[in-house]
């Protein structure tokens, strides 16, 4: 007799994969739903023209040992490639120049990315106390007041467009960054937190994302959720449409659309690792509310563009991971990644490759543009930074018509509303960058999470 738990997992991007992966190792009886033909989600990659081109997310960061320990029993250990050293430097555009970021003491000192009278905001820092309610106040909010309106025009404000798309005037401090605000919360300041923090994370075996080490793989970051599909062969339905989710007879009923007809799915459990807004489809005949908070969740169109070029065209050293762009310098595009320089295998020794990004929250209009109009102008404002000359001999782009989820003031209404949800549908769980964190590194570190909540069921 089979008394093995039966879940279905809907989604096959990673936050599915991952939980997925620790449940049927756990023993429990997993099948996935992906609209898709491939696993992934967000992460695509592809090999054309000689370039190795990531649509979605290029790269991660090891802020937990979970990441390693997936990899490993995956089996992908000897594809998985960390950032070059030089990596390390980071540039921001101002006033048209590239400037590196300081990243220690004396180097922000020297620096002339800011100015003295910001460099001495800076350091009152420590001088400033704790605010009231950080859920909902923004992250611009948040900068100004501990660190300046410098810092925040000319660090945080292009550091905000490069990792959520957004704009740091509308997202929370508290539920976008936590871990920053909890620095304030728990020790009175940023810099005092930063030294105490730093003991709290060496015990638990954790790295801050600035101390993280950036990793990817010699083939993409595809790479990663095809190898952990192969561990669930036979688990995993593509372009299966799911349709309905209702409660039969103490058992959850999944309907699904595959080759043009209908199928169900019985589990005792369902965990939804789709976008919200997709979720909303399907949880909303449960809970009318459901949509109201899925629907107020903002994801911006951002595109892609990545292009190649020989090196002999380009007049900027290549010795960093790229540049940000603060919306103060008006350019057309928030930033560029020089991703041939950051990892191997990404087009031949006498090329490189960037990736750039376009849109998000802070200039959503910009695809109201034709769209070889927009790349034609981002180009020109490329170039010129890049001091570039000539054509890119490779150019490809992807729009995500909805990239990225905006954690903005007043989030926790939808995280509570999420945690609720779950409380009064028992046996359905809900996942996925719109909760605990957008990048790779929370989405796998909250699979384990999401996991011994299943299990403890």
């Amino acid at each position: 007799m089979d008394n093995k738990k039966k879940i279905t997992i809907l989604g096959a991007g990673i936050s599915g994969l991952a939980t997925a992966y620790w449940l049927n190792k756990d023993g429990f009886d997993v099948q996935m739903l992906e609209a898709k033909s491939k696993p992934g989600g967000s992460m695509e990659t592809s090999l054309e023209d000689g370039f190795l081109v990531d649509y979605g997310p290029n790269s991660g960061l090891e802020t937990t040992p979970l990441i390693r320990q997936l990899v490993d029993e995956i089996g992908l250990s000897n594809e998985m490639i960390y950032a070059n050293e030089s990596s390390n430097k980071r540039y921001i555009l101002r006033n048209g120049k590239l400037h590196a970021l300081p990243t220690t003491p004396p180097a922000l000192i020297k620096s002339n990315l800011f100015s003295l009278r910001g460099k001495i905001r800076l350091a009152c820092e420590p001088f400033i106390g704790k605010s009231n309610d950080g859920y909902y106040q923004s992250i611009a909010e948040f900068v100004r007041r501990r660190l300046g309106q410098e810092f925040l025009d000319y660090a945080i404000d292009p550091f905000v467009s490069g990792v959520f798309a957004g704009d740091p005037n509308k997202l929370s401090v508290k539920s976008a960054f936590p871990k920053l605000y909890r620095l304030e919360e728990v020790y009175g300041g940023l810099v005092k937190g930063m030294i105490k923090g730093a003991r709290e994370r060496k015990k638990r075996s954790e790295q801050s994302k600035q101390n993280a080490t950036m990793f990817s793989f010699i083939n993409g970051m595809q790479s990663f959720p095809m190898s952990i599909s192969k561990k669930l062969k036979g688990k995993i339905s593509y372009e299966s449409q799911v349709k309905n989710v209702k409660l039969e007879n103490n058992k959850w009923e999944v309907t699904f659309e595959k080759d043009g007809k209908n199928h169900e799915l019985i589990s005792d459990y369902v965990l939804s690792t789709i976008p919200v807004y997709e979720a909303s489809k399907i949880f909303s005949r449960l809970d009318e509310e459901f949509s109201k908070h899925a629907n107020d969740i903002y994801y911006p169109p951002v595109m892609v563009l990545y292009l190649g070029f020989k090196k002999k065209q380009i007049g900027q050293s290549l010795d960093g991971f790229g540049y940000l762009i603060p919306s103060k310098e008006k350019k057309i595009f928030l930033g560029a990644i020089w991703s041939s320089t950051i990892f191997p295998n990404r087009c031949d020794e006498d090329k490189a490759a960037f990736t750039l990004f376009v849109g998000g929250a802070r200039s959503p209009h910009l695809f109201d543009i034709d769209r070889n109009e927009l790349t034609k102008k981002v180009l020109i404002e490329f170039n010129e930074i890049m001091k570039i000359s000539g054509d890119p001999i490779f150019m490809t782009s992807k729009i995500w018509t909805k990239a990225i989820p905006q954690y903005n003031i007043g989030y926790i209404e939808h995280e509570n509303y999420f945690d609720r949800f779950e409380k009064e549908n028992s046996g359905i769980f809900l996942s996925g960058n719109y909760r605990g964190g957008i990048s790779v590194g929370d989405c796998i570190k909250n699979s384990e999470i999401v996991y011994k909540k299943i299990i403890a069921k």
